[in-house]
């Protein structure tokens, strides 16, 4: 005989409760943070930063996310070298203090990580919570068994990023990404436990299925209603479904619920459209437990014969290479960092974007989700065998399928993720083992969504076909660098869909044109839109004798590869790349810095030519100047202070620009482009003057007063007409009043040894950036920019 409990059985749920079924606590302010691993303890104190009674009075003061890698000035003996942009690393200690109420007793209390950087350890009233060494995977732990109710907690967190070299680019280092308290029932939605698909999608009708894992962790059965409500992007309730499952102590149980929709509104990059399943568990009529999910109504098919299709619709992916880093705020994941990078790459023209090369910030998705960029969501950079001393491969045997699970279970309601990547530049990719690996681990994410394909990404190997046991793996092969083999792999494997999961920028044009080409080529993913810290270098460009650092050597810092510079100003291959997908202006002027008689510029494989949008090249008046015009239009003239220079065709077959020879003068160079003989398009630079003041302005003139939104502040120093000055290097000092505070300051200067973190920057190229952070009260922030013989700028920003 089966006996059910009663609802007073149920802790935290009575028939008078009105509290929330689920409680989720911002846990990312008020915690103390001390750098090393040495924290010295008061005579008389538990010795261990671990333990409950130890004295942390002295420590910092801040809130979360944090990366104190950032914080710290480059060294040229920073064990993590290039590699890691010469930044610090090391070991430190996380402390936070919180009450947990009295009416929480006999409930669930988790405490989640979205992700810190690496080889943590977490610690409740001293007991220790768990490990978790891979530096990108959301994890979470229950405290209930040593939590005090009623009374105050410490959570504690070790994090040890001293064992380099563990990462090919810059990681940073702490808990850089959000973390939250949550407190359930003992009848609660398993973590992560809502899963929801749309298989059958169609212009009238969809299908919408949500499982839901149950557990019951209240000690005795009781009956559960498990109810999904739907809801539109307007929200209007779509549908609802109700089902009805007994849960024995200690179990478990996965309902599904199919609801079908009508005339839905579909989510593409065009119209992001977001529906919202709600699923409510209810025992004896009284909720238990409620969580919500984002999601998308939408199709995607991948075959070699049309491509890529979504929502029936053929698709190429213009997609770039993205590491997790936020440039000046270093690894430190605020939300409106990702949604800000977002937004510029869609403006650049890119519908996709590849997690190169782990699990990205949950804020970057729900962005993608929101403003429609498409994803391929990676997981590993190596597998059993490493590529650093203290990478990923020491514990990959050990920790693959937890990571897998805490990558696909996360991430899979998210409408943006098109793909899921196993790994990347595997050096196993052409052996058995290899091949044997990849089916491990393309078998486990298929068994936990199979509704989207599985990729990785491969580089060269010779010969080539031995990484064919590795591809026959996947659902679709990732290409690095190797758009030769496109052809003849097609003709091995016809059924073989490909895709540039990495191009190099100087071959944009001829990577771009196989994908439009080649139907089995369903995009390119370019390494890479945005550039990053670490790396330092590989996008050189030089001469010698040019004033700048040699590769690879302090104080390169960025990897100066990125069609969109660390501060989100565009570079010259963004432009370039305009013309090629038509986005934006059909006409760029790419004005080549003068090169000295005997030298020759060297470009490397990922870097672009020394081209700058500039007509202001002062002591080279009557010297030849190469320009180049980026364009989209059958012809272009260009013209000097109005007298025609030349006129050129331009097409796919002439690389879809014009090159002339100019005799530099001061004035206005002027690009025009014609289509049929009619004017299209027209772009103009002008000379600048002498630097006279600086101008700040900001992304946004109103902000979240709620702690860590941000606000990207541009700064120019401009002539007197208000133009920037492209040949500045002012430095700029930074004052900051009311409930903000500078966050970050930066610049494109890829071999700047500036710190990021400070209240001053040097100008390069006439430009440079601050990021100012929200402190919670409402009000006016006036932010004050001044340097040595300019005229001075303010700019406020409001928090509400």
């Amino acid at each position: 005989m089966t006996i059910l409990a009663t609802v007073a059985s149920l802790p935290g749920l009575s028939r008078h409760s009105a509290a929330a079924p689920r409680v989720i606590l911002d846990f990312d302010a008020g915690w103390r943070f001390s750098l090393g691993d040495d924290a010295p303890a008061p005579a008389g104190a538990p010795a261990a930063p671990s333990a409950t009674g130890f004295d942390d009075s002295g420590w910092r003061k801040l809130d979360l996310p944090h990366d104190w890698s950032i914080e710290l000035p480059i060294q040229p003996a920073a064990p993590s070298g290039r590699d890691g942009g010469w930044f610090q690393d090391g070991v430190g200690w996380y402390r936070k203090t919180f009450a947990a109420p009295a009416e929480w007793a006999g409930q669930r209390v988790w405490v989640e990580f979205d992700g810190v950087y690496m080889n943590s350890e977490v610690w409740i009233n001293g007991q220790s919570a768990g490990v978790r060494p891979f530096g990108y995977s959301s994890f979470r732990y229950d405290l209930t068994p040593h939590v005090r109710f009623g009374s105050t907690n410490v959570l504690a967190v070790r994090v040890d990023n001293s064992r380099q070299k563990n990462s090919r680019w810059y990681s940073g280092s702490g808990i850089y990404r959000h973390v939250r308290l949550v407190v359930v029932r003992g009848v609660h939605v398993a973590p992560w436990g809502q899963a929801v698909t749309t298989p059958e999608v169609a212009g009238d009708r969809a299908t919408v299925r949500v499982r839901t894992t149950v557990e019951n962790e209240a000690g005795v059965q009781f009956p559960v209603v498990v109810r999904t409500t739907l809801t539109d992007p307007a929200g209007r309730r779509s549908g609802r479904s109700e089902v009805a499952v007994d849960l024995p102590p200690g179990g478990h149980s996965e309902v599904t619920a199919v609801i079908n929709v009508a005339t839905p509104r579909l989510w593409s990059p065009d119209t992001p459209e977001l529906y919202t399943a709600r699923t409510e568990l209810v025992v004896y009529g009284m909720p238990a437990d409620a969580v919500e999910a984002l999601f998308g109504i939408r199709s995607i098919h991948f075959d070699s014969r049309e491509g890529f299709t979504l929502n029936g619709v053929g698709m190429k992916l213009k997609g770039t290479c993205v590491h997790h880093d936020n440039g000046p705020l270093g690894a430190a994941s605020y939300d409106r960092a990702e949604e800000r990078k977002v937004q510029l790459l869609k403006a650049s023209g890119y519908n996709a974007i590849r997690t190169s090369h782990n699990p990205p910030a949950p804020g970057l998705l729900d962005a993608c989700d929101r403003l429609g960029l498409l994803v391929i969501d990676e997981a590993f950079d190596c597998w059993r065998k490493g590529k650093n001393a203290h990478d990923y491969h020491e514990v990959f045997d050990e920790w693959w399928k937890r990571d897998l699970d805490a990558l696909v279970l996360r991430d899979r309601n998210h409408p943006s993720v098109i793909m899921w990547s196993i790994g990347n530049e595997l050096e196993e990719r052409a052996t058995p083992e290899g091949a044997k690996i990849a089916r491990e681990l393309a078998d486990y994410v298929r068994s936990l969504d199979p509704t989207r394909p599985v990729t990785a990404a491969l580089n060269g190997i010779d010969p080539w076909d031995g990484t064919d046991g590795v591809f026959a793996a996947l659902d679709v092969g990732g290409y690095n660098y190797q758009r030769w083999n496109y052809r003849p792999d097609h003709d091995r494997f016809p059924g073989r869909v490909m895709v540039a999961t990495e191009s190099n920028p100087p071959e944009s044009l001829e990577y771009w044109m196989d994908a439009v080409d080649l139907p089995w080529v369903i995009g390119d993913f370019v390494w890479t839109g945005w550039d990053y810290l670490g790396e330092a270098s590989i996008g050189h460009c030089r001469w010698d004798g040019d004033g700048r650092p040699a590769p690879n050597t302090f104080p390169w810092n960025q990897a100066n590869c990125g069609d969109i510079d660390v501060c989100g100003f565009k570079r010259a291959p963004s432009y370039y790349r305009d013309i090629l997908w038509g986005v934006g202006s059909k006409l760029w002027i790419a004005v080549h810095a003068p090169v000295p008689d005997g030298k020759k510029e060297e470009v490397s494989w990922w870097g672009w030519p020394d081209v700058r949008g500039s007509w202001t090249w002062d002591r080279h008046e009557g010297l030849a100047v190469k320009v180049e015009v980026y364009s989209a239009c059958e012809k272009v003239d260009l013209l000097l202070n109005g007298k025609l220079v030349g006129s050129q065709p331009t097409s796919r077959a002439k690389r879809f620009t014009a090159t002339f020879t100019v005799p530099y003068a001061p004035g206005t160079l002027t690009a025009v482009g014609y289509v049929a003989d009619k004017k299209v398009a027209e772009w103009q630079l002008k000379t600048a003057g002498a630097p006279v003041a600086i101008k700040l302005t900001a992304d946004r003139k109103t902000i979240k007063s709620a702690r860590g939104d941000l606000a990207y502040v541009t700064v120019e120093v401009t002539d007197r007409a208000g133009r920037v000055q492209p040949n500045a290097d002012n430095e700029i000092k930074f004052g900051i009043e009311g409930p903000g505070a500078i966050a970050a300051v930066g610049s494109g200067c890829p071999y700047s040894a500036e710190p990021y973190v400070g209240d001053r920057r040097r100008a390069w190229q006439g430009r440079a950036l601050v990021i100012v952070k929200s402190l919670g009260p409402k009000g006016a922030i006036r932010l004050r920019a001044e340097s040595a013989g300019l005229t001075s700028a303010e700019t406020r920003i409001r928090t509400e």
